[in-house]
């Protein structure tokens, strides 16, 4: 549970970043980008992994980047579902989601997969 919580802590930070950088994408208060970190966690868990296997011909095709279109629907679908967090187009969802990977893979340096903080010790 602690994990799931510092990953959507990540994804808020995530979207934060991209609200500030791609145009078009924009969130009303601290707590509706909380829930949309929340939301876009549960469909990336629920939703996406249909949408993968359905889509699998035009991702072979494109040598995986439909991905990158996928992740971007998923934000489009949370900014649906959503009141207090805007994305203006399908363009803006898939530089968000580029910024929220982007994030996420700097944090993830320093966050184990168990949700911990992780510290290297070198010793000579």
């Amino acid at each position: 549970m602690i994990g799931f919580l510092l990953r959507a802590l990540v994804v808020a930070l995530g979207l934060a970043v991209a609200s500030r950088i791609v145009p078009g994408v924009s969130y009303t208060s601290t707590e509706s980008l909380l829930w949309a970190a929340v939301l876009l966690g549960v469909a990336n868990a629920i939703i996406r992994p249909i949408l993968v296997v359905l889509t699998i011909p035009i991702t072979i095709l494109t040598l995986g980047l439909f991905l990158v279109v996928i992740n971007g629907l998923m934000i489009e679908l949370v900014a649906h579902f959503l009141d207090g967090f805007v994305v203006s187009g399908l363009g803006a969802a898939i530089l968000a989601s580029l910024v929220v990977s982007v994030v996420s893979w700097i944090v993830s340096w320093f966050v184990g997969p168990r949700g911990g903080v992780e510290i290297i010790v070198v010793r000579r």
